[in-house]
């Protein structure tokens, strides 16, 4: 298990690690989640093109980040490493709306789509051994996340929302 020393051994495990969050004895996923929500609300203000251009450059850092720290630690997708889950949790907020149930929503969905890796998320996860796979893997999970969420707001907005009015077909 990695510690702070390995954490400060390099500005790549420093971010890999989530600024310290991976280091969480339980559930080192779920506290670089959360890292997720304070890093987009700092970029929350901007376009979105100006957002998925941040994220879009995160994740191409993380690539590297993770694989150097991967490498250091002798297995490519250690636990400890959450940079993936930060980054993917961003990309799932761009499309959330800033109220806390939602906020809370898509934090649930990321978490079980990311540990349960439907297909092809556990492919990818069993295939790709290097940075690249450590990020993509959480990418898969945030577009599943993201898809769901957009499911669910169209089952609220039009069937629930309004009373049901809304048909697929008549």
């Amino acid at each position: 298990m990695p510690n702070l020393k390995f954490l400060l051994a390099h500005p790549a495990h420093f971010f890999a690690l989530g600024f310290g969050s991976g280091l969480a004895k339980k559930a080192p996923g779920t506290f670089g989640t959360l890292i997720g929500f304070p890093l987009f609300w700092l970029i929350s203000n901007y376009a979105l093109s100006t957002q998925l251009s941040v994220i879009f450059v995160l994740f191409v850092f993380g690539i590297y980040f993770c694989d150097k720290t991967g490498k250091a630690l002798g297995v490519a997708d250690h636990g400890a490493i959450v940079w993936d889950e930060i980054v993917a949790m961003m990309l799932v907020l761009t499309i959330t709306p800033p109220h806390w149930l939602a906020w809370l929503l898509a934090f649930l969905l990321f978490r079980l789509f990311d540990i349960w890796k439907p297909f092809p998320i556990r492919y990818f996860d069993a295939k790709l051994k290097n940075g690249f796979g450590v990020m993509f893997d959480d990418l898969l999970a945030a577009m599943y996340t993201m898809a769901s969420m957009w499911l669910i707001f169209y089952l609220y907005l039009y069937w629930i929302s309004d009373g049901g009015t809304h048909h697929i077909v008549n």
